[in-house]
C-alpha cells in the first residue's frame, strides 16, 4: 500500500453494519448460477432465505462424494450466509405463504424456465402487484425470449453452443470445457452485478424492476476480446491451447524439470525478458521486435523459446523472471495454491464450524473492503433449518399456524 493509500484508508468513517445490511432476498433457486449470486449478497450483508421443496431440497445438496458429513462439497461451495426455508409452492397455501414473504422483500431471485413460473402462478403481474418495489432477477439458461426460452440450460452445453469449447483445448483433437462451471459462475456474477444496479436506481426511481438473465448470453459476453476478434474480422480463431490468440509469448512452456507461464503483455516486458536470458539477439529481430511482429512469427518465435524454456528448471525461472520483474508463474494444483504465501495472506480459505461446533474449510469471498465489517460466515444450513425462525421472523406467525401449514404440506 503506497503512503497515500494508507493516509486516505486511515481517514474513512467506518461502520459495524455491512454494506447490504437489512436487505431482504428470497431466493427460489438451486443448483450453481442462482446459489452463487444470492451467496455474494448474503456475503455482502444481506439476509438470504434459501426456498426449497420439502424433502428434497437443492439438487445439489446430493452431488457428491466428496461430502462433508451429510453436506456435498458442492453445496458447501455456494451456499454460506443463508437462511433455509422449505416451501412447496405447488399447493396453494405455499404460494399463499410465498407471497407473504415477497410483501417483505427486496430481491426475488429464481432459476425457473417461463413455462414453469406460470404454472405456479409466478407471472410478473401477480409478482408486482404483490410487491410493486421487488428487484426480480431471473437466470435461465438461455433467457425468456427466443425459440430455446424455456429449454433448461446446462454449463457443459452452454460452453459448447456458446462457442466457449471451440476457443478452448489443443489445437489439434477435441475442443475442451473449461474445468468448473464457469457459465453458471459468470452467470452468477452478472446476474449480482445487475441487481445491484438496480437496488441503486430504485433509490430514485421508488419502483421495481425485472432482470432476464441468460446463461448463453453471459458466456458470450464473457469471451471479450476473442468473440470480438471475430466480429471485426469474420474469422473463426482457431484452438490456441495453452496459448494466447492476439499476444506472444503469453503461454505455458515446459521447464526441464515442469512447466511454467510466460506471460509477456507489452514490448517493454520482452525486452526485459530477452536480456534476462542472454537473447537480446531476439529482442532485436524485426520478426520479434513488437507483439503484432511476435503475433505474425509465432512459429518461428517458439522454436527459439521452446528450446531455451527447457534449458532451466522452473524454479531457476521463476528466480530469473522475478529479478526481471516480467510476468510469469508456475503452475499449482490445490495443494501447492492453498500452501502458498500469498494464498495465506489473502486469506482464500476461511475456518467455520457448524452448529455442532466441527470446523471445515471453505472457500473465502474475495473480496477485502475498508470502512464497513463483512458478516462472519453464516455456516450452510441443513434443509428446512430455518423455516420456523424466518416464518415467525418475517411473518409474525404463531406455533399453531406453523402446525396448520405442515399440515397442508406447504411446509
Amino acid at each position: 500500500m503506497t503512503t497515500f493509500q494508507h493516509a486516505a484508508a486511515q481517514t474513512l468513517p467506518y461502520t459495524d453494519a455491512p454494506p447490504l445490511a437489512g436487505l431482504r432476498v428470497l431466493d427460489l433457486s438451486r443448483v450453481l448460477a442462482g446459489p452463487f449470486c444470492s451467496m455474494i449478497l448474503g456475503d455482502l450483508g444481506a439476509e438470504v432465505i434459501k426456498v426449497e421443496k420439502p424433502g428434497v431440497g437443492d439438487d445439489t445438496r446430493a452431488w457428491g462424494p466428496p461430502f462433508w458429513h451429510h453436506l456435498s462439497a458442492y453445496f458447501l461451495a455456494c451456499n454460506r450466509n443463508k437462511y433455509s426455508l422449505t416451501l412447496n409452492l405447488a399447493v396453494p397455501t405455499g404460494r399463499e405463504i410465498f407471497f407473504r414473504l415477497l410483501e417483505r422483500a427486496d430481491v426475488l431471485l429464481d432459476n425457473f424456465l417461463p413455462a414453469s413460473l406460470e404454472r405456479l402462478g409466478l407471472n410478473r403481474e401477480k409478482i408486482f402487484h404483490v410487491n410493486p418495489r421487488i428487484i426480480w432477477c431471473s437466470i435461465t439458461g438461455y433467457g425468456k425470449t427466443g425459440p430455446l426460452a424455456n429449454t433448461p440450460g446446462y454449463d457443459f452445453a452452454l460452453q459448447a453452443m456458446g462457442g466457449l469449447m471451440s476457443i478452448t483445448g489443443p489445437p489439434e483433437g477435441p475442443p475442451y470445457k473449461v474445468g468448473v462451471a464457469i457459465t453458471d459462475v459468470v452467470g452468477g456474477l452478472y446476474a449480482a452485478i445487475a441487481i445491484l444496479a438496480c437496488l441503486h436506481a430504485r433509490k430514485s426511481s421508488d419502483h421495481g424492476y425485472t432482470i432476464d438473465v441468460s446463461l448463453l448470453d453471459c458466456v458470450v459476453a464473457a469471451q471479450v476480446n476473442v468473440a470480438q476478434a471475430y466480429l471485426v474480422t469474420g474469422q473463426v480463431p482457431p484452438r490456441q491451447g495453452n496459448a494466447h490468440l492476439q499476444i506472444v509469448p503469453y503461454q505455458l512452456f515446459n521447464t526441464a524439470d515442469g512447466y511454467l507461464v510466460l506471460a509477456v503483455g507489452n514490448d517493454e516486458q520482452w525486452q526485459r525478458f530477452c536480456r534476462a536470458c542472454g537473447r537480446t539477439d531476439l529482442a532485436e529481430d524485426p520478426r520479434f521486435r513488437t507483439n503484432p511482429d511476435r503475433v505474425r512469427h509465432r512459429q518461428e518465435l517458439l522454436a527459439e523459446l521452446e528450446p531455451l524454456l527447457r534449458s532451466r528448471t522452473t524454479s531457476q525461472w521463476q528466480q530469473l523472471l522475478s529479478a526481471a520483474e516480467v510476468p510469469h508463474s508456475p503452475v499449482l494444483d490445490y495443494e501447492q495454491l492453498f500452501r502458498h504465501p500469498q494464498a495465506q495472506a489473502r486469506g482464500l480459505k476461511v475456518t467455520v464450524h457448524d452448529p455442532s461446533g466441527r470446523p471445515v474449510d471453505l472457500l473465502n469471498c474475495p473480496w477485502r473492503i475498508e470502512g464497513a465489517a463483512l458478516p462472519p460466515f453464516r455456516f450452510p444450513p441443513d434443509l428446512g433449518q430455518d423455516t420456523e425462525h424466518v416464518l415467525k421472523t418475517w411473518l409474525g406467525c404463531d406455533d399453531q399456524l406453523l402446525h396448520q401449514w405442515r399440515r397442508d404440506g406447504a411446509i
